[in-house]
């Protein structure tokens, strides 16, 4: 029976005796499917498979099983293969037949030739995803996922550092301060192994999504939607159900890795060839370029098992629906009320002492989109807390806190600077075949903060008035309309917009909350780091598994509270007829529900709709006293 180290290290001996135990049947990619699947189940397995998250391509053995957690970027034209074909020996005219499926490069013996003319042949089709790392995934999310990992790793070529498995952020730290990997190899008993030895060119996707590749010209641009993203960008080879990936989907693959170097030689010789006779090739330079960059920049995948992800919190069970987890959640939700109470407090002292603030920020880190009525999309709750400091580091410290609780998250800081030269829509590039990316190319359920205090006078170009549009309509309809050239393609997306600003926002919000600070801090930035420090980590884990959680829960409300809830608004109506809407019903309906999942319940109850009724009151007698204020100040 292979090992543990058959199936992590050479899954291709795992694939190959399948193969040859189940010809002439098709049923042997099931069957290779159904191996690594229950494999997988086993008790910490998937622990122990090594993830491109983590570790720099470099330190991965090339042809094994990987991970990677990942966002499907674009998608390239679907491509023929060979899943099997036959090689012969010209001396002694035998003949073996080999599967092509997983392989980059068909492989044959020293003696044997592909027999292109044979009838064993067959011709498959498979798919390729350009997949980067969750835009904006936070730190936390990675460092949890790096430590729960137990695979080991080490480099795949003869250079052998004296290092253990590090991050993608702690190679590239080494890399800007050569100092700290001086001193981490003194520091570790005199080892001075691989000392000298440069980090290769490879091992990182830096912040300025650019890569120089020696067969490259100009530098391949990785195509991140975010600035300043790290980690590689993969193209990951599916086999089956591609149909049912879109992009913007977060995905989970485990897959063989391929950084075969032939791939570039290969590449570079059809590029070659093609300028010297373009009628054999229908592809531009351009598009060769970026649809087979070289491996050692962006690796191959080839998919053997594949799953979307409700959610990246490493804290919570990947499915909710399974059995054990199951339990974790009703556990969770047993010790619910405390930890919102300690929330509260925590959001209330960020909040300098603002507890409705406090309140409204919960509601809106747990909302999303639940469904969609024609084009109206329920369940956004766009959030503008106004009252913020102008040119203020509390807006900066705010998001902090947001980053620290939410497994992806952006701070888009609105100055004329970045409207006006930022991309924000995504757009097809017809030259070189590929979607170009864009800031709103975002994961489902990140938390943009859109900071409106950095706002100064200056005139919008015809790119600043568009990437405004692009916002207002992503908080009002939950879509991106990407650019397609000679037409535009909508892009449903659930994205948490919370707008920060000093008066009302100019973009279009479902709540504004003026911020009332009950303290003014004598240093602001001391007061915002020491909130962070006080926070014990288990204490910070508990908030982050309460927020994700919450927004997975059903919710529904019963015809008797429908009918209650309609009498009561017809009630509201007959006395204040003037300022009594039918938006503000929405509004209501919506500040119960959050109200309800943040006490853990899936039902409105005539409790919570009271106390929505409250903090509703409360928030728009909060802005009328500050519409009379400004208005004498007038």
């Amino acid at each position: 029976m292979p090992c543990v180290a058959d199936w992590l290290n050479n899954p291709f001996s795992i694939v190959q005796g399948i193969f040859a135990q189940n010809l002439p049947n098709s049923d042997w990619e099931k069957k290779v499917t159904d191996y690594f699947k229950e494999k997988l189940k086993e008790n910490n397995a998937t622990n122990w498979v090594p993830s491109l998250n983590d570790v720099p391509v470099h330190y991965l053995k090339p042809n094994s099983l990987v991970k990677f957690r990942c966002m499907v970027q674009d998608m390239f034209d679907p491509e023929f293969y060979m899943g099997v074909y036959e090689t012969v020996d010209p001396n002694t005219n035998a003949r073996v037949l080999h599967f092509g499926k997983y392989r980059d490069v068909a492989e044959c013996g020293p003696q044997q030739e592909i027999d292109l003319n044979s009838s064993q042949t067959v011709t498959l089709e498979r798919q390729t995803f350009y997949c980067v790392p969750v835009p904006g995934e936070s730190a936390w999310v990675k460092e949890i996922s790096f430590f729960a990992s137990q695979a080991r790793v080490s480099p795949s070529t003869s250079y052998t550092p004296s290092r253990h498995k590090r991050s993608y952020e702690e190679d590239e730290d080494m890399e800007l301060h050569p100092s700290k990997q001086k001193e981490q190899h003194i520091g570790s008993g005199g080892d001075i192994h691989g000392c000298g030895e440069p980090k290769r060119l490879e091992t990182e996707a830096s912040a300025g999504h650019h890569l120089i590749s020696p067969n490259c010209s100009p530098p391949l641009d990785l195509n991140f939607p975010l600035p300043g993203e790290k980690g590689p960008a993969c193209l990951v080879k599916v086999y089956e159900s591609w149909d049912s990936y879109k992009v913007n989907d977060v995905l989970e693959v485990y897959g063989i890795l391929s950084v075969d170097p032939v791939l570039s030689i290969v590449n570079n010789e059809e590029r070659d060839n093609s300028t010297l006779d373009p009628m054999e090739c229908m592809d531009t330079a351009e598009e060769q370029r970026v649809h087979s960059p070289p491996a050692s920049l962006v690796p191959r995948i080839h998919v053997i098992l594949a799953q979307k992800l409700q959610h990246i919190n490493p804290l919570l069970p990947a499915c909710l629906n399974e059995e054990e987890s199951k339990t974790f959640v009703s556990n969770f939700m047993s010790e619910l009320s405390p930890v919102r109470a300690e929330l509260l407090g925590f959001l209330t002292h960020a909040f300098l002492g603002d507890s409705l603030a406090a309140e409204y920020l919960i509601l809106h880190l747990i909302s999303t989109v639940y469904a969609r009525r024609d084009v109206l999309p329920l369940g956004k709750f766009t959030v503008n807390l106004s009252g913020c400091p102008r040119n203020s580091i509390f807006t900066e410290h705010i998001y902090r806190i947001i980053q620290q609780l939410v497994p992806a998250s952006y701070r888009l800081q609105m100055t004329i600077e970045n409207m006006n030269h930022s991309r924000f829509i995504p757009h097809k590039d017809y030259t070189a075949n590929r979607l170009v990316s864009g800031v709103l190319q975002l994961a489902s359920n990140t938390s943009l903060v859109v900071d409106e205090t950095q706002l100064e006078q200056g005139q919008l170009d015809t790119t600043g008035v568009h990437n405004v549009k692009a916002l207002g309509n992503l908080i009002t309809w939950q879509k991106v309309d990407y650019d397609f050239s000679y037409h535009q393609m909508e892009f449903p997306c659930n994205i948490n917009v919370l707008i920060t600003s000093e008066g009302r926002s100019l973009l279009p919000s479902d709540c504004q909350v003026h911020l009332q600070p009950q303290i003014i801090p004598p240093n602001m930035e001391e007061y915002m780091n020491s909130l962070l420090t006080a926070v014990l980590p288990s204490v910070l884990n508990k908030f982050r598994i309460y927020l994700s959680l919450l927004r997975l829960l059903d919710y529904s409300i019963s015809d008797e509270v429908t009918k209650a809830v309609e009498e009561d608004f017809v009630e509201m109506r007959k006395n204040d007829p003037e300022s009594i809407t039918a938006d503000d019903l929405h509004r209501t309906l919506l500040v119960a529900r959050f109200l309800s999942l943040s006490a853990g319940q899936t039902t409105l109850s005539r409790e919570r709709w009271l106390r929505a009724k409250q903090l509703e009151a409360l928030r728009k007698a909060r802005l009328q006293q500050q519409k009379c204020v400004n208005g004498n100040e007038l």
